[in-house]
C-alpha cells in the first residue's frame, strides 16, 4: 500500500506505494491529483463493500485469502521485484510489513463481518490518528484526540449499544495494525525500489492469511464465481488504489494527500450504504463526521 508516504497518517493506508516526489505544478495538475486521490479511496472502500458480499460464500478469513493472495500475484507479475541483493535487516523489515498488512487486513474482514463498514473504517482510523498525535508533539494533537474521542462516543450511540462488541475490538485491532503498517511501509519503501517491497509484502500477508482461509473456507475458495468476486475485490481494494495514488502522489504533497485520505470513513459509510444498505442514524453520522475533522486536522497540525 511502497509509495510510501512519509506522513503520519495515510489512510486507509491499506495501499502502500513507495517514495514519490510530488510536481510542482499548480492548478490542473493539483486538481488532477484530488480527483484521484478521491477514486482511490471510492475504489478502496468498495472493495471492502464488495468483500462483505463474498463473506456468505468464503467467510471473512476466506475472503482476505483471496484478496491478499490474488493482489500479490498481479503486484508480483506487474512489479517483478527483485530478491537478491537484500540484507537480512531488509528481509526482516518486509516481512514485518507483510504481517502487518496481512493482519490488519484479517481484522478488519472480521470487524466489517460483524460491524457496517462506515463505523469499522471510523474505528481502525484510530490507529494513525493516534500516531499523528503522538508524532505531533503538539499540545493541539490532545485537541484532536479529543474531538476523535467525541466522534466515536456519538458512533456507538452514546454506548456502543448498537454495534457488536466483538466487531469493534477487530477495528480496533485492525487500527493499531494499521499504524504499525504505516511505520513499516515507511521503512520498507526506503530499502526496497520501486513497489518491490509491497508486491514482496503482500506475498508475505497472503501466505499469512492462507492456511485460516483454506481451513475456514475450503474448496469453495476456488469455486468461479467465488475467485470471480475475490478478483473484483483484489482488483478495487489493491490495483486500482495503488495505480491512482501512485499518479495522485506526483501531483500533490504528502500533507494534501494525507488529509483528503482522512475522508475515509466519510467514504467507507457512503460505500455501505449504496452496495450493503447500512444506514446510520444522525449521531452516528455525526461521530464518522467528527472523526473525519479530527483525523485532517492532526495530520495538517502536524505538518505544519
Amino acid at each position: 500500500m511502497t509509495v510510501a508516504v512519509r506522513t503520519p497518517v495515510a489512510g486507509p493506508l491499506r495501499r502502500p506505494l513507495g517514495p514519490v516526489t510530488p510536481s510542482s505544478a499548480p492548478g490542473d495538475g493539483r486538481l488532477t491529483g484530488i480527483g484521484l486521490v478521491l477514486a482511490g479511496a471510492l475504489s478502496v472502500n468498495f472493495g471492502s463493500a464488495v468483500a462483505a458480499l463474498l463473506f456468505p460464500r468464503a467467510g471473512a478469513l476466506g475472503t482476505v485469502t483471496l484478496r491478499l493472495t490474488l493482489s500479490a500475484l498481479l503486484l508480483v507479475v506487474i512489479c517483478r521485484p527483485r530478491l537478491r541483493g537484500h540484507s537480512r535487516s531488509d528481509w526482516a523489515v518486509v516481512c514485518g510489513f507483510g504481517v502487518a498488512l496481512g493482519t490488519m487486513n484479517s481484522l478488519f474482514y472480521q470487524a466489517i463481518d460483524r460491524i457496517p463498514l462506515g463505523p469499522a473504517v471510523t474505528l481502525e482510523v484510530l490507529g494513525p490518528l493516534a500516531l499523528s498525535v503522538v508524532a505531533s508533539r503538539r499540545a493541539a494533537g490532545l485537541l484532536w484526540a479529543g474531538l476523535a474521542l467525541v466522534g466515536v462516543f456519538l458512533l456507538g450511540g452514546g454506548g456502543f449499544g448498537a454495534l457488536d462488541p466483538a466487531g469493534v475490538l477487530f477495528a480496533l485491532g485492525a487500527g493499531v495494525m494499521w499504524a504499525a503498517y504505516i511505520l513499516l511501509s515507511a521503512r520498507a519503501g526506503a530499502r526496497f525500489p520501486k513497489a518491490d517491497g509491497v508486491a514482496i509484502a503482500m506475498s508475505v500477508g497472503a501466505l499469512c492469511s492462507l492456511p485460516l482461509g483454506v481451513l475456514t473456507a475450503g474448496g469453495s475458495l476456488l469455486q468461479p464465481a467465488t475467485l470471480g468476486l475475490g478478483l473484483a475485490v483484489a482488483v478495487l481494494s489493491s490495483g486500482v488504489p495503488y495505480t491512482v495514488e501512485l499518479f495522485a502522489l506526483r501531483r500533490l504533497p504528502p500533507a494534501v494527500f494525507a488529509v483528503l485520505m482522512s475522508l475515509a470513513p466519510a467514504v467507507a459509510a457512503l460505500a455501505g450504504f449504496l452496495v450493503l444498505d447500512q444506514t446510520l442514524g444522525a449521531l452516528q453520522c455525526g461521530g464518522v463526521a467528527l472523526v473525519v475533522a479530527a483525523s485532517a486536522g492532526a495530520v495538517a497540525a502536524g505538518r505544519r
